[in-house]
């Protein structure tokens, strides 16, 4: 048994979007920084991420954050995100469960109440404020990514569909925004088949009619995700709550509100003049759990030649919980099982 191959995993989820956490089994990749390792993980083992989100051992519409040694100094570790149509440099349910997951484990000391530390991601220093009470985290509020519209109030022809009203912000991916009424949804669960796929359809015309550039990052890939919006209600002073799903990939629609989609709700409803800095927006998922977005500040970014853009500064608060707390053996004789681009990664025992 001393050349079993195993991965230490713990299995979350934030809002209903399930992230496994891969805490051990894994060899230190080479990088230096965490999104040096994740490009080394995309290009010479992407066996990880294929194994650990196809059967038998997982589902696409799960997430995979693998644990790796932090490389600044601040960040107490870091993390690589692995999903079905990728390797996005960051997510806001993956940042709420691998958060949970590095206290859960130890690898960060639980203190009671409020208490403050740093992960790495892929797009950088991520700040945490969790909230513990007697021993179980209550809460995770994450820094978003500084979002900003690149495209408002455009339209497109949509074969099947007519013309679609659509917004496109940047939040961690490029983000079609649609007005869910507007395609004659209430964004009720049972619509999630049909969610699914008038999206594939909006997000396919887009991708053929155009790209989309990062206004510093350049070329970033083609635009992945659309999210849909309901109604936007006042439940309070600086407090705002809407209907949302999001749509991540063929056949996948988020079941969490997503934190990037939060993220670019806020930047819109900026735009648009509708939040100032302190309002927050809950956005509430097709199976009725909840982020919430706060917008924390604003400023510039961009160079004349490149356009300027107005960046909404922001955090997401959710709540993971543990699912799972598992050892898993990988059997490379196993038929349906594919080892390939990833054997070289793992951990003997």
């Amino acid at each position: 048994m001393s050349n079993e191959l195993t991965l230490q995993l713990i299995d979350t989820h934030a809002g209903g979007d399930v992230s496994r956490i891969v805490i051990g089994g894994i060899n230190p990749l080479p990088g230096d920084t965490v999104r040096e390792q994740m490009h080394y993980l995309r290009d010479e083992a992407d066996g990880l991420r294929k194994l650990l989100l196809n059967e038998p051992y997982g589902i696409p519409e799960m997430s995979v954050d693998l644990l790796v040694p932090a490389t600044l100094a601040e960040a107490q570790a870091g993390y690589i995100i692995m999903e079905v149509m990728g390797y996005p440099i960051y997510s806001g349910s993956n940042t709420i469960c691998t958060a949970t997951a590095v206290l859960e484990s130890g690898l960060v000391a639980k203190q009671e109440g409020r208490q403050r530390f740093a992960l790495e991601s892929p797009a950088g220093l991520v700040q945490i404020e969790a909230q513990v009470r007697d021993g179980v985290v209550e809460s995770i509020t994450c820094e978003g990514l500084p979002s900003y519209i690149h495209t408002h109030n455009a339209s497109i022809n949509v074969p099947g569909i007519g013309r679609v009203n659509y917004s496109v912000a940047y939040s961690g991916g490029f983000y079609a925004l649609v007005d869910a009424a507007e395609l004659g949804f209430s964004l009720a669960r049972e619509e999630e088949r049909a969610l699914n796929d008038c999206a594939f359809a909006i997000v396919e015309a887009l991708q053929a009619e155009r790209g989309f550039s990062h206004h510093t990052l350049g070329d970033v890939g083609p635009l992945p995700f659309l999210h849909f919006m309901g109604p936007v209600d006042q439940i309070a002073d600086n407090f705002y709550r809407s209907r949302s799903t999001t749509y991540v990939h063929p056949g996948v629609i988020c079941r969490s509100p997503t934190g990037t989609g939060t993220s670019a709700r806020l930047a819109l409803m900026h735009y648009e003049g509708r939040i100032s800095v302190g309002d927050k927006l809950e956005t509430v998922s097709l199976r009725d759990t909840g982020f919430i977005g706060e917008m924390t500040g604003t400023r510039t970014s961009g160079t004349h030649s490149s356009g300027t853009h107005q960046m909404v500064e922001n955090t997401i608060t959710g709540r993971s919980y543990v699912l799972a707390r598992s050892e898993i053996v990988i059997n490379c004789d196993d038929p349906m099982v594919e080892c390939s681009g990833l054997r070289h990664i793992l951990t003997t025992g």
